[in-house]
């Protein structure tokens, strides 16, 4: 039986049947068996060719010909750090770093990710491409490098170092690079909107708008007294019975480690002080400067070895005539540079600092004197001359001057490592006995403390923070009654807690709440009859009998407010806004409506007259500040179409294991 099947198996059927049996798994499913090790990327976005835009989603294709930006796991990691520490700066002791780490704002922060690398592929797809001067403007219009309004090279070196993780200039340039790059594309698209002046008077038609109104004040229902039928409570309980429920409630116990509270040695070891400086000692160093010009004779990386040759030979004529005595380097750089950057300013690069510019660059560049011309020197982007101008020797700051800042750097660090041997000390012991506190207070020299019961939302201090109510309302917690993790309510501040008691949420009794309910049904019973009053109203003025004389019938005084503003609270910013809201009343005619207010009161208004805006009232100022605002909005959402646009036309694969 098993050489029959033998047999078959190697016939032109058995053939047949394994081509039919590859086609599917060539084109939908190698890709899991080639790969089953796993995706080492958090996000990865696939662009079809800049030369092949209909290129078919296919496999093979894509692996072949598709372009690809990945976001990695570190990426992402250092971009949701950064999103943590901004929020805490922003919300201070409102951060509730428990719930910061859900999959929601992990996926926040990555789509943000997965936005930049769509930007990113575009614009290289494209060849979009980014000058070293304007990555150097850039940076020097970022404020935290900057010191009294212009740029410190030696507060961008300390900038940079303090950084986490810590970045070299050139790692920084980079990322502006890549920042620029992938803003060109949406920031361009944003400033190419415009608006018409027909349509600014239209919008001006609008926001000058004024409408005649009168109006009259309901005021809020008198209180019912009328009885109440046991049948009608009944009734309303059950067809309320959410609001007669009392809150799930806790009670926990907790310890609080506060590095605030800790006690360090205040004593400053003047040797340790010193040997920190040494050891940082290009944190208080102010690079040597250059202050170049440049003429680039641009060569694309995958050009021939004669365009090789031809620009290198352009190049040396160009250095040969820098060098002529009277040359005007500006002018050559004006007319031959290829760096559009900075072609404009005669070459200008400004002041470079090592680690500005690429390596064969830097390298001729700190090689040569003041007034000296040097090249061709060949980098990636192509042959370059240059012009070294100026030299500016590198300072450093003496110890004296920065000893202090040492010392409470020292202090701080020493206060951290302190915490963090408290914490961890505290920690392994909650985990060594999880049904308890007492041993992890214990072993850090704390205080167990109580605080509830408490219902979710309300509490007073510890039991107040968000953070600490998530975790204290968690399914875990409560059904196990174990030490939580750390729960981080602070900069160096963490509590551990354990529920102590648990109430779930439950009906509360008719008889407990009777008088809630029976206060609620006479209530409803006022708000009803107000309602009614001011839709009779409503109806009367509607049917073409005058407001002053339906109110005259209640004895209820009428206002009449001609050409009302948008935006005037007269007599409540919701009444204006209904005004506007109301249809333009027809010839003789008024348009009535009525809005509740917060207090119970009811207006009753008609809508008598409308006013178009005139937009030769306003000043050009006004039109011009319009037109602005306008341009901004429409460019803002042209920006976000394109970038929807670029999204729809790429595959975006999430690797949420990877978060």
């Amino acid at each position: 039986m098993l050489q029959a099947l033998r047999d078959k198996m190697t016939g032109w059927i058995a053939i047949v049947i394994v081509i039919l049996l590859a086609i599917p798994f060539a084109f939908f499913g190698m890709e899991q068996y080639l790969f089953q090790s796993g995706p080492n990327y958090a996000a990865k976005v696939e662009s079809p060719p800049s030369w092949w835009r209909g290129a078919p989603d296919l496999w093979p294709v894509r692996k072949l010909f598709w372009d690809e930006e990945e976001v990695s796991p570190d990426d992402f990691r250092t971009a949701f750090e950064q999103e943590r520490q901004q929020r805490r700066q922003q919300q201070g002791d409102g951060f509730d770093a428990l719930a910061f780490e859900t999959l929601e704002s992990r996926r926040e922060v990555l789509e943000s990710l997965v936005d930049q690398a769509v930007l990113r592929l575009a614009a290289r797809n494209r060849g979009v491409a980014v000058g070293d001067l304007q990555v150097r403007q850039q940076i020097e219009q970022i404020p935290a490098f900057q010191v009294d309004g212009r740029f410190d090279p030696q507060r961008y070196q300390l900038a940079l170092q303090s950084q986490v993780p810590a970045r070299s200039p050139q790692q920084f340039q980079e990322l502006i690079r890549e920042s620029l790059q992938q803003s060109l594309m949406p920031s361009q698209i944003a400033q190419s909107a415009f608006v018409t002046p027909t349509e600014v008077d239209r919008l001006l038609v609008l926001l000058g708008e004024r409408r005649d109104v009168s109006f009259v004040m309901l005021p809020p229902p008198e209180p019912d007294t009328g009885p109440v039928s046991d049948d009608e409570i009944q009734a309303w309980y059950q067809a309320h019975a959410a609001d007669y429920r009392a809150p799930e409630t806790v009670a926990i116990e907790y310890i609080e480690i506060d590095g605030s509270q800790l006690q360090v040695d205040e004593e400053v070891d003047e040797a340790a002080l010193r040997e920190r400086y040494e050891q940082e000692r290009s944190r208080f160093a102010q690079a040597e400067q250059r202050l170049a010009s440049h003429i680039l004779i641009e060569v694309p990386a995958d050009a021939d070895a004669a365009a090789q040759q031809a620009a290198k030979e352009q190049a040396e004529k160009l250095a040969e005539q820098a060098r002529a005595e009277g040359a005007d380097f500006a002018a050559l750089a004006r007319e031959h540079s290829d760096d559009v950057g900075s072609s404009d300013a005669g070459g200008d690069l400004g002041w470079v600092e090592p680690g500005m510019m690429v390596e064969a660059f830097e390298q001729a560049l700190f090689a040569m004197e003041p007034g000296e011309v040097r090249g061709p020197v060949r980098t990636e982007f192509g042959w370059h001359v240059l012009q070294l101008r100026e030299v500016k020797g590198g300072e450093e700051t003496p110890f004296e001057e920065v000893r202090d800042q040492l010392a409470t750097e020292l202090a701080e660090t020493e206060r951290e490592r302190a915490f963090s041997e408290l914490l961890g000390r505290v920690v392994d012991q909650a985990y060594r006995s999880p049904n308890s506190l007492e041993p992890a207070a214990a072993e850090g020299g704390l205080t167990v403390r109580t605080v509830g019961p408490f219902a979710r939302g309300e509490g007073s201090g510890i039991a107040a923070e968000p953070a600490m109510q998530r975790a204290a309302f968690s399914e875990s917690l409560i059904e196990d009654g174990t030490v939580s993790d750390p729960i981080e309510i602070g900069p160096n501040h963490n509590v551990l807690i354990r529920v102590s008691s648990h109430t779930p949420e439950r009906a509360l009794p008719l008889a407990e709440v009777r008088e809630r309910v029976i206060e609620a049904i006479r209530t409803d019973r006022a708000d009803k009859r107000a309602q009614a009053d001011a839709d009779a109203l409503v109806a009367e003025v509607a049917a073409g009998a005058g407001l002053d004389a339906v109110a005259a019938k209640r004895e209820l005084p009428v206002q009449d407010v001609p050409a009302v503003p948008r935006g005037a609270p007269i007599p409540h910013p919701d009444a204006v806004e209904a005004y506007f809201a109301a249809e333009p009343p027809e010839e003789g005619k008024a348009t009535a409506g009525k809005v509740a207010l917060d207090d119970g009161s009811i207006v009753v208004f008609a809508v008598t007259a409308v006013t178009p805006g005139d937009p030769e009232e306003a000043s050009a100022q006004e039109r011009e500040l319009l037109q602005q605002q306008l341009a901004t909005l429409s460019g803002n959402e042209a920006a976000a179409a394109l970038l929807r646009a670029l999204r729809a036309d790429m595959k975006i694969t999430v690797v949420e294991a990877q978060l």
